[in-house]
């Protein structure tokens, strides 16, 4: 599957602005993931905003509220909010840069890959990777998207750019009241020896592929010998339609699933008409 980009802009370092993309650098595929499942009726749990008092809302019905000291909530809408102009919605703009080994792994927070959107980009994508990778520094600024303005830090990943979303500093919790009771006494010389030879022992290139998902091996596992076992209970999955109340509540991907698996067929469906 092609990925999509989350956010597209321009990369600006002082005069100069370079179309590119963001896409996450994150697989969300691999992970095993469960959908809760009602015992009795073998039918998806499904959930449902609704208000004290008044019961089920429309999504058009809902605002933001943010609460005072004093226990109101200031009403704003979303129109309202996407309507603050900020220039990082459309522009990273590079500001500072620090050696890449400066920034601490604790403020770092996602991975994305930062591509051009054009051949026509390429060439000054290239300079700043290029020059990034030289003076091995990292490039900071500021970008906005999913209605969050994050700090970023980008450098060098092989022939592109990599950018990782930091922390802001009230972000981060105190450590000192963690490791304040731990005593900064010396190491016995003995013990320390030891532990510094089996590190050095153990010392090897990173290789992320030397490490799997121990856990995540153990759940397919157990998936598929609860497939091949008689005894397994089952959910009808095609059994998801749901009427009553006078509401039809449609799951988009099991619908668009469907409409696929029966696209490939040569098969045809009938939309069904809301009651």
């Amino acid at each position: 599957m092609a990925s999509r980009a989350i956010w597209k802009g321009q990369l600006r370092l002082s005069l100069v602005s370079i179309p590119v993309e963001i896409h996450s650098a994150r697989k969300s595929s691999s992970r095993v993931s469960f959908r809760q499942i009602h015992g009795p009726s073998g039918k998806p749990v499904r959930y449902q905003k609704t208000v004290q008092g008044v019961g089920p809302v429309e999504s058009d019905d809902i605002m933001k509220g943010y609460e005072t000291d004093d226990g109101e909530y200031i009403l704003l809408d979303k129109d309202e909010i996407d309507a603050i102009k900020l220039e990082t919605k459309k522009t990273l703009e590079l500001v500072q840069f620090v050696d890449s080994a400066e920034i601490a792994p604790i403020w770092f927070d996602r991975p994305y890959y930062v591509v051009p959107s054009d051949e026509l980009a390429e060439d000054a994508y290239r300079v700043v990777r290029d020059a990034l990778r030289q003076t091995k520094k990292a490039g900071l600024g500021q970008l906005t998207m999913r209605g969050k303005e994050y700090l970023c830090a980008i450098r060098p990943c092989g022939d592109g750019l990599l950018l990782e979303t930091l922390h802001y500093q009230q972000d981060i919790r105190d450590a000192d009241p963690l490791f304040s009771g731990i005593e900064d006494a010396a190491s016995d010389e003995e013990l320390l020896e030891v532990a510094t030879q089996l590190i050095d022992r153990k010392t090897a290139p990173f290789d992320a592929s030397a490490f799997e998902d121990h856990y995540a091996a153990a759940l397919r596992d157990l998936i598929a010998a609860k497939m091949k076992s008689s005894k397994t209970p089952r959910a009808k999955a095609s059994d998801d339609g749901e009427s009553g109340g006078g509401e039809n509540v449609v799951d988009l991907m099991d619908a668009l699933k469907k409409s696929l698996k029966q696209s490939r067929s040569g098969k045809t469906t009938r939309r069904k008409k809301a009651s």
